[in-house]
């Protein structure tokens, strides 16, 4: 086998008549995926499969009208054309610049989009049992426990938004009073039950006033009641998690939780989840919640768009980070020019020798700022470099506040004045900046602390994923698909060098190599020694990755170089409207669509593909090493803008 180093052939297709004339329905498509994604304004078109260490940030609690202020503000800026996009991320990322130059297969690569649509990218999650999730059951679990359905219709619209104000002690009401206009043991029933179930950390009490019966809504012990659920209204015989299915469209995971916990006006933490699935996708995951019963969640599929909720079950635990196999994917590429020839040969050799295990563009942002760069600077305890790099003004595509923010802190150096021109405050600049002013400039380390944890230590994954990437390319470059003595395997949970003797027992599949960090150990061949080089290169001892913050102490890891997706199958479709499906969805499937209805020659071809990859493997370095196209976001859109749709 041998490796294929990448080549820069041009892969851009002209445009047809056909793309000129839907130009403006492009456009429209874009405007409206904007307006029914909410305040999601990500434009990723990597897709990894699962990093628990890398869950997207939690929205910080803020005042209401605020937050929706900043939603409206973050779906709202203007792309501009997709052409104009295309050239402002010219100032972007390509593969080559994060260490990805290699390719495992000898056919000749071919053009195709990749996430035309959205619903090309389908992902559904692997649990640790094996079983794939799917959305295919709307049912609820029968309990005589669980409320009549009158109890989400007995209150009116103004009694939820003064319930809401009490529980979330918007106001200074200690207690909320709802006449009862039919007069009925029954009605009052329905009205406790109501206001118990759907407001958790509430209590009510019937109160005579002027000759009429009241029910009388207080808080039941203080503002811990709205994190932890009331324990007494829960049966006992009754699991306390609910775990169900989420099957979302467009969104990612932490967003849908924080859009399903506003609904059901609780906190996000009571959710809990094996990994977060991409944004530009549909993806099935298992979601589980503390003591909410699946009647109420089934009720949200009246009200929320692109979310639906099945597959309900009560169990005794929740869902840890990292618990599951992996994820099943199911992708289009639309377009595609390859002979059948190319495509065979290239889906047998995925199949059979599998794809190099590089951290995906995802890994390392979509700005003229690596997020990279920022983790070494950290790791070099320089922290105005880091302070610079996050707020200094960059080329490229940026929302306007963004643009204006940077201008200011370039001139000023003043925190308050550029946070001023930021109206959305939970992105990390802004949490920098409120760092900045809280602990001053001289304080950057505790400035820098307020961003989340999650989102301080992505920086540094990402410096790690870079050497990763760059030693693999290496790797293979020296020694090319083979095992080697002095390379690394695993034995358990312990790494070990292959001796001479044992070469012969150990295959490409067997090798992996280290991320930086002071537990892990490095090959004993020339790549041992090239690691050492690049981290000097960079002001850094490989001998020594303890920092003096405990939190951006890099431990290391290991991780496999080539990977053999399983389940892997194809097949080559004909089609004509861009804009149709191209497979049935768990919805579609449940909803009864059938399958459009594909010409046997039409005007475009395109490889539908479907495989399941193990947790934190990166799905487009799969399809990458089938269409032998780099798969940045500079490339896609100077290739093809309409993604952005």
């Amino acid at each position: 086998m041998e490796t294929v180093e990448m080549n820069s052939v041009s892969l851009k297709r002209p445009r047809s008549e056909d793309d000129v004339a839907n130009a403006d329905e492009i456009k429209r498509q874009k405007i409206l995926e904007k307006s029914q994604a909410g305040n999601d304004s990500g434009q990723s078109i990597e897709t990894v499969t699962e990093q628990p260490e890398d869950t997207k940030n939690e929205i910080i609690p803020n005042e209401e009208s605020e937050e929706q202020e900043e939603e409206e503000l973050e779906g709202s800026d203007e792309d501009g054309d997709p052409e104009s996009f295309a050239d402002m991320m010219k100032h972007g990322l390509t593969e080559s610049d994060v260490g990805i130059t290699k390719f495992v297969s000898s056919h000749k690569g071919f053009s195709g989009i990749l996430k035309e649509r959205y619903s090309d990218f389908v992902v559904h999650e692997i649990g640790k049992d094996g079983r794939v999730s799917h959305l295919d059951d709307f049912s609820v679990p029968v309990d005589d426990e669980d409320p009549s359905e009158e109890t989400f219709t007995v209150l009116s619209d103004e009694d939820k938004q003064r319930l809401e104000e009490l529980q979330l002690f918007k106001n200074k009401e200690t207690s909320v009073a709802i006449e009862v206009i039919e007069d009925t043991k029954e009605k009052r029933t329905v009205i406790h039950q109501a206001v118990k179930s759907l407001f958790p950390g509430l209590e009510t009490k019937t109160e005579d006033r002027d000759g009429k019966k009241y029910i009388i809504a207080y808080h039941a012990a203080g503002k811990k009641a709205l994190a932890n659920p009331r324990k007494h209204s829960w049966p006992k015989s009754r699991g306390s998690y609910c775990h169900f299915v989420l099957y979302k469209e467009n969104k990612d995971t932490m967003d849908a939780i924080n859009v399903l916990s506003k609904f059901l006006r609780v906190k996000p933490n009571i959710f809990s989840y094996m990994g977060t699935k991409d944004k530009r996708a549909i993806t099935v995951q298992e979601i589980a919640v503390l003591r909410i019963t699946a009647q109420r969640l089934a009720h949200l599929n009246k009200c929320l768009m692109n979310f639906k909720l099945g597959n309900f079950s009560y169990k005794n635990h929740p869902l840890k980070l990292g618990e599951l196999q992996g994820n099943h994917f199911t992708v289009v590429l639309r377009n595609i020019t390859g002979t059948d020839d190319q495509i065979e040969q290239a889906m047998h050799s995925l199949r059979e020798i599998g794809f190099i295990n590089y951290y995906g563009m995802q890994r390392f942002g979509t700005t003229a700022v690596p997020t990279y760069q920022i983790g070494r600077a950290i790791l070099q305890n320089n922290w105005n470099e880091v302070m610079d790099l996050i707020l200094k003004p960059r080329p490229g595509a940026e929302k306007g506040y963004l643009v204006k923010c940077r201008e200011e802190w370039a001139k000023t150096k003043d925190p308050a004045a550029a946070l001023k021109k930021l109206p959305v405050k939970r992105c990390v600049e802004g949490q920098l900046l409120r760092g900045l002013l809280k602990f001053g400039m001289k304080n950057i380390i505790s400035a820098f602390g307020i961003i989340p944890r999650n989102n301080r230590l992505m920086y540094i994954h990402s410096y790690q994923s870079y050497v990763w990437n760059n030693m693999v390319s290496k790797r293979i470059e020296e020694y090319g698909l083979r095992a080697v003595p002095g390379d690394l395997i695993l034995k358990g949970a312990t790494a070990v060098h292959i001796e001479e003797g044992d070469v012969d027992n150990y295959t490409i599949h067997d090798v992996v190599m280290p991320l930086p960090g002071f537990d892990v150990i490095y090959p004993k061949h020339k790549i041992g020694e090239a690691y050492k080089e690049m981290l000097v290169a960079d002001n850094l001892d490989i001998n020594n990755m303890r920092h003096k913050i405990r939190d951006y102490s890099l431990s290391g890891a290991y991780r496999k170089i080539i990977i053999r997706p399983q389940n892997v199958n194809w097949e080559v479709v004909a089609y004509d409207d861009p804009k149709i499906p191209l497979f049935t969805t768990d919805l579609d499937k449940l909803e009864g669509k059938p399958l459009p209805v594909l010409p046997t020659d039409g005007k475009f071809r395109a490889l539908k593909m479907e495989f399941s990859l193990p947790p934190s493997t990166y799905a487009t370095m799969a399809i990458r090493e089938v269409l032998k196209m780099d798969t940045s976001i500079k490339n896609q859109t100077q290739l093809n803008t309409t993604w952005l749709r």
